[in-house]
């Protein structure tokens, strides 16, 4: 030790204990300066997720919608042409019967000709 300085034990413990802080102090983190309007990222990804899925909600929705339409539209033909088919059975049993009732007037016709015929 300089012996000019005339350090005392207390002095130079107090001093090394400055020391240390000193070095603790660098060490330890310092505030870091934040910046008034920070962008939120996780609003804005919460925001692209929402939109993401309210557009596979629409696509899902309009896929459905395509489906129950082709289902109607599948049925409603069937049920045409099982009209058409019940309108075709309908003619044709008309026209026999038509043609029955004429086929009777005629042979009725004939019977009363030939009974003409015979008097």
């Amino acid at each position: 030790m300089n012996e000019t300085q005339r350090t005392e034990f207390a002095e130079r413990l107090k001093t090394a204990a400055e020391a240390r802080s000193a070095l603790l102090a660098k060490l330890r983190p310092k505030p870091t300066i934040t910046a008034a309007q920070t962008p939120d990222r996780s609003a804005a990804r919460a925001a692209e997720l929402e939109q993401v899925r309210a557009a596979r909600r629409q696509a899902k929705a309009d896929k459905q919608q395509a489906a129950s339409d082709a289902q109607e539209a599948a049925r409603q033909a069937g049920e045409a042409a099982a009209a058409a088919s019940l309108d075709a059975k309908r003619g044709e049993r008309k026209e026999r019967k038509a043609l029955t009732k004429a086929e009777q007037k005629a042979k009725r016709d004939q019977r009363y000709a030939a009974r003409k015929a015979r008097q």
